[in-house]
C-alpha cells in the first residue's frame, strides 16, 4: 500500500474504534512492509490482536480493573491500543480541539 492510498482510504473513515482497528493495523503493516500477525504467528502466542494484558496505569477515562486487552500485541516489541478521535468544544468560537489517535 502506498502512503497516498493509505491516506485516501483512512482520511474519511468515521467507524468506531472496534470496527476499524484491525483493518487499520493491517494496512499500516502493508504500508510499512511489516508482517501481519497471522503471517508469522498462526497461534497468536507471540503476535496477535486482542491480547489480554495486565493494566499498570489507566489508559482510558473511567478504566477499572487489573486486566484489559491490547488491540495489537507482539511479545517483547509492543502493545498497541487504538483510541477513537474525540472532538471537544473549545472556549473560542469556531475552534475544535481533538484528542486521541487513530
Amino acid at each position: 500500500m502506498t502512503p497516498a492510498k493509505f491516506v485516501a482510504k483512512w482520511s474519511p473513515v468515521t467507524l468506531a474504534e472496534r470496527a476499524a482497528s484491525q483493518e487499520h493495523f493491517l494496512d499500516l503493516c502493508r504500508l510499512l512492509g511489516q508482517p501481519t500477525p497471522a503471517e508469522i504467528d498462526a497461534t497468536g502466542a507471540e503476535y496477535t490482536f486482542e491480547k489480554g494484558v495486565a493494566v499498570t496505569d489507566s489508559a482510558s477515562r473511567g478504566a477499572r480493573g487489573a486486566g484489559g486487552f491490547a488491540d495489537a500485541w507482539w511479545r517483547g516489541k509492543f502493545a498497541w491500543e487504538y483510541k477513537r478521535i474525540v472532538m471537544h468544544a473549545c472556549p473560542h468560537p469556531g475552534e475544535t480541539a481533538v484528542s486521541g489517535t487513530r
